[in-house]
């Protein structure tokens, strides 16, 4: 005899839960949405109007005059193309080396391994300072170098201890499996744990590439001099002391005395929020479906 599907009936208290969770995250989600949106819609505004205040969540005078003057300045096209190649260099070398380091950490048959734990770990307490590290950088002979974004940053304590701990949670008879196959070191590595590491190698990458985007300090430091391996981020910040006023003389090869006349300092703000958070945020959808990938699930389907 076929079984009858019963309709399930919601209860009251059902339904006060699901408004009320629908009510909470709705309240979150406008939380969350707002600030950009208002960034968004002072950057559109115009610039005078700007200053009248009462911007929200849209345009009051839409207007693009805020971006154009903005990617007049000659730059911040070389500072775009410097950024992204440091943003890609940097995260596959970074997630390269912590993939490596953590995968050696976590062998139970490394016989430096509490050494090497306990030598990064006092990494991540105690530093030489920035003076030290600015003379260990002009020692190196990376000052006006496009190493100096690389070399600096590739090892992380943090992400090899965050990869290493993902490792330790697999399963390791697929390990031993491999071994009993023929598979070296190496092989191991590459096809068993890597697959296997793609939900903690998307989030240590989308770190990797945010702190690469952001940086702008050690273009300061170090490649002050060289024009041709400025980034997006000193360019801008340097576009945005200028309309502040605090830098007469930074500027070279564009006229900042006119942008000033014509944009706002809030709407040049606006602006270059939205310049340096969009690429972020396209590249996040791309990454977000490994974050609730279940590793176990992976290795069974494999």
């Amino acid at each position: 005899m076929a079984r009858t599907k019963t309709a399930f009936k919601p209860t009251l208290s059902d339904r006060v839960f699901d408004i009320g969770n629908f009510t909470f995250m709705t309240l979150v989600m406008i939380v969350t949405l707002y600030p950009f949106l208002n960034v968004l819609a002072i950057s559109l505004n115009d610039s005078v109007d700007t200053v009248r205040g009462g911007i929200y969540l849209w345009p009051r005078e839409f207007t693009l005059e805020n971006y154009v003057q903005i990617f007049k300045y000659d730059g911040l096209i070389t500072g775009a193309k410097i950024t992204i190649l440091r943003t890609l260099a940097g995260t596959f070398l970074g997630l390269l080396s912590g993939t490596m380091l953590g995968y050696v950490l976590s062998r139970v048959d490394f016989q430096g391994r509490k050494f090497m734990s306990t030598f990064l770990a006092l990494t991540m307490y105690f530093s030489g300072g920035m003076i030290p590290v600015f003379i260990l950088i002009r020692d190196l002979n990376m000052m006006n170098s496009f190493l100096v974004y690389i070399i600096p940053g590739m090892v992380s304590a943090f992400n090899v201890f965050v990869i290493r701990s993902f490792i330790d949670s697999l399963p390791y008879s697929l390990q031993e499996s491999a071994k009993l196959d023929g598979a070296n070191d190496f092989t191991i590595y590459y096809k068993i744990i890597l697959p296997l590491c793609k939900p903690v190698l998307a989030t240590i990458a989308l770190f990797l590439a945010v702190g690469q985007w952001n940086s702008w300090f050690d273009t300061y430091l170090y490649n002050g001099n060289a024009p041709h391996l400025t980034t997006l981020q000193f360019e801008l910040m340097k576009v945005l002391q200028s309309t502040q006023g605090q830098t007469s003389g930074m500027m070279t090869g564009q006229n900042m005395a006119e942008i000033v006349k014509q944009v706002s300092p809030e709407s040049i703000k606006m602006a270059i929020t939205i310049v340096v958070t969009v690429p972020i945020l396209l590249v996040y959808p791309f990454l977000q479906r490994y974050f609730v990938k279940g590793m176990t699930l992976g290795a069974v389907k494999s």
